[in-house]
């Protein structure tokens, strides 16, 4: 078992990364490593008794399955990034960084499933069990606690191009810079005051602008960067 999936194994095999399962005559190598708790979407070669295997093989009695973790980093689909309910802050900050992240409060398992399908977008989720839906066509299991930790792993997993602060955080939708005339009704009178520049959401009409917060969306911009 590769490292990075010994974190989702059962406790009483983490440590040695190996997993005794009783043999059942019918199952898959992809039911095994399911099984075990591993979504196959974080699953890369599979080798049966040191030979390569696919997902739909059967093992014989006494087979010793290796499961490779998927190898990073994977390419995005063209419809972009679908996070589940839990998620919000996560899209937040993606969205943050220019990328198209959908989310929504109240999208069930079928729901998020047939968009990722309709919209080409990779599933971003910590649930195992949704992510083992046989009609799911591409997920991924988003690691850490808290967002911050979850934005990391997602940009190293992904390692997407950044726009920051070309999307709305509200809604997904891409940003357009404004004349200051175009606002004046959207905004408080000491916003105009002090500040010039301004974008609205093509979508839902938000208006923004480099507030007090500036500083803060900078140093989330930065860390996101790798360095050069």
């Amino acid at each position: 078992m590769d490292a990075d999936l010994l974190a989702l194994l059962p406790a009483r095999a983490r440590r040695t990364g190996r997993l005794l399962v009783r043999h059942e005559e019918h199952a898959t190598a992809g039911h095994v490593v399911q099984a075990a708790g591993i979504p196959l979407t974080e699953v890369g070669a599979l080798a049966v008794d040191g030979r390569p295997a696919s997902a739909a093989d059967r093992l014989h009695p006494g087979a010793q399955l290796h499961a490779g973790a998927v190898g990073r980093p994977e390419t995005v689909p063209a419809g972009g990034f679908l996070l589940d309910v839990h998620l919000g802050s996560l899209a937040r900050r993606l969205r943050l960084l220019g990328l198209d992240a959908a989310w929504s409060a109240h999208a069930d398992d079928p729901d998020l499933v047939a968009r990722a399908r309709e919209e080409d977008r990779v599933l971003l989720t910590a649930d195992r069990g949704l992510l083992a839906r046989r009609a799911l066509p591409r997920g991924a299991l988003v690691r850490g606690a808290g967002a911050q930790a979850q934005l990391a792993d997602v940009l190293d997993r992904f390692r997407p191009a950044l726009a920051p602060l070309t999307r709305c955080t509200a809604c997904g939708a891409p940003l357009r810079a404004v004349a200051k005339e175009e606002v004046t009704a959207d905004v408080p009178a000491g916003t105009l005051r002090s500040y010039d520049e301004f974008s609205r959401c093509t979508a839902c009409g938000r208006v923004y602008w480099r507030g007090a917060h500036a500083a803060r969306i900078d140093e989330l911009v930065r860390r996101a960067r790798p360095p050069r």
